[in-house]
């Protein structure tokens, strides 16, 4: 009988806590959007998710610790937000398309601004820089599973790089984000010219068989010239 209620208070004490660095989390991303990293303190962040700041350094060691944290678990669950509808991706125009959408949606939920705040307190807060790698590690993986299937049986399979252009695409949209921020009309003419790459791989598949191996053709030579 004893056990059974160490075992419920041990429980009870184990969800508290867990309850505690959620909040802590939330409050953590909720400071970066609202405040910026430079005021993301120890305080503010626990004002922010409503618990005593001593908790910060109870739950994490530290305010860095906190926010690279913060900063894994947001990525985590924006990849798993988005995870289907990417798995359902079938040509790169649908990819680019996916893009666009999910811009703005992440911009408008101030996903971008955290994303900004990283990147930029990364320079300054060592700890961070791993962190917010990791996250957009995630964001690649996914890319890349995409990108290898979209490529396949195109022109192009034989001499893409999935790895290296689903970094080059993240890159891309991290960019425009940050970009978007000082020149809205250059950030959507940069989204619409990659919508128009994305047209013109489609008019590649579309091809006879004739000129698909004319495109291959031309594309091992001058890949040939480069090395």
């Amino acid at each position: 009988m004893s056990g059974g209620v160490k075992g419920r208070k041990a429980a009870a004490q184990d969800a508290r806590s867990q309850e505690t660095r959620d909040k802590l989390l939330e409050g953590a991303l909720r400071t970066l959007v609202e405040q910026g990293i430079a005021k993301a303190s120890a305080r503010a962040i626990a004002t922010t998710a409503g618990v005593n700041q001593a908790l910060v350094f109870y739950h994490f060691g530290s305010v860095d610790d906190l926010l690279a944290e913060a900063c894994r678990r947001g990525a985590e669950l924006r990849v798993a937000r988005h995870r289907e509808r990417l798995r359902a991706v079938g040509s790169l125009s649908e990819l680019l398309a996916f893009g666009r959408e999910m811009h703005q949606e992440e911009r408008d939920a101030g996903h971008v601004a955290v994303l900004g705040q990283l990147l930029a307190g990364s320079q300054t807060h060592p700890r961070l820089a791993p962190a917010t790698a990791a996250g957009l590690d995630l964001w690649i993986a996914e890319i890349e599973q995409v990108l290898v299937r979209v490529l396949a049986g195109t022109p192009l399979a034989e001499f893409a790089d999935p790895a290296g252009l689903a970094r080059a695409v993240a890159a891309s949209f991290v960019g425009l984000e940050l970009y978007e921020g000082v020149d809205p009309a250059g950030a959507e003419a940069a989204l619409t010219a990659l919508e128009q790459l994305g047209a013109l791989m489609a008019a590649v598949e579309e091809l006879n068989p004739v000129a698909r191996r004319a495109v291959t053709y031309t594309l091992r030579r001058q890949g040939a010239r480069g090395r």
